[in-house]
């Protein structure tokens, strides 16, 4: 089956994944993951796509990306790991790729789908059992969504505003979602949502999506659909 066309929409957030080739670490300490996210800087400041989400785990990197115009995106992300690929490399005496192939994203819609997102890439290392609590978790947005530190290179989108009316009130309101968590189901579907380029949203979302797009948004359904005139087969649970 031919590869898709890469999704980007202009103005809306994407839930981006980058991963390591074969799984291998793509940080080999904390000055690897500084120099990431001043290579994220230099990608995305100039390029007009703005960072509201990071989470950078031993293997892959999780990004909340919103650009302006969609061939932003990927002229950011090219950006991007081309920088962290070079300085890499030259820490650690070696050559080659680094990354799985392109990068993933999945569209999101703003509203709740958009939260989802936020909370899957907030929580990361609390859900993989890399740290015991959230506040823990020096290589992530959850700390400065917290107000526990400070990151000019987050943006705060309408979503994050629409939970209080002070920075006081959207931290407390964060802290309590974090604290109820992800369901597992739902963080599946976002990070499997993610690698393979679908879209998250509601029906009316998708299909305003889809005819815009002029692509499949979500995965097809496996097995056949039955033939026409033929009845369905029944069977019991």
């Amino acid at each position: 089956m031919a590869r898709l066309p890469r999704l980007a929409v202009a103005g809306l957030v994407h839930l981006v994944t980058l991963a390591g080739h074969n799984h291998q670490p793509v940080f080999a300490d904390d000055d690897d993951r500084r120099q990431f996210l001043l290579a994220l800087r230099e990608a995305v400041v100039p390029r007009r796509v703005a960072v509201l989400g990071w989470a950078l785990a031993l293997d892959h990197v999780h990004l909340l990306l919103r650009p302006e115009a969609a061939a932003d995106l990927a002229s950011a992300m090219q950006a991007l790991g081309r920088r962290y690929v070079a300085v890499f490399n030259h820490r650690h005496a070696r050559s080659g790729t680094l990354w799985a192939g392109r990068y993933r994203a999945a569209v999101l819609q703003p509203g709740a789908a958009l939260l989802e997102a936020m909370l899957f890439v907030d929580s990361h290392a609390l859900r993989a059992g890399v740290v015991a609590a959230i506040e823990d978790d020096l290589w992530s947005s959850a700390r400065p969504h917290l107000g526990l530190t400070r990151d000019a290179l987050l943006t705060e989108g309408p979503d994050w505003w629409a939970l209080g009316n002070t920075p006081f009130e959207r931290e407390a309101q964060w802290r309590q979602r974090l604290a109820e968590g992800l369901r597992l189901p739902r963080a599946a579907a976002l990070g499997a949502a993610s690698r393979g380029g679908w879209a998250l949203g509601d029906a009316a979302f998708l299909a305003a999506l889809a005819a815009d797009t002029g692509r499949p948004l979500q995965p097809r359904k496996r097995g056949r659909p039955p033939r026409s005139g033929t009845p369905a087969a029944s069977g019991g649970g």
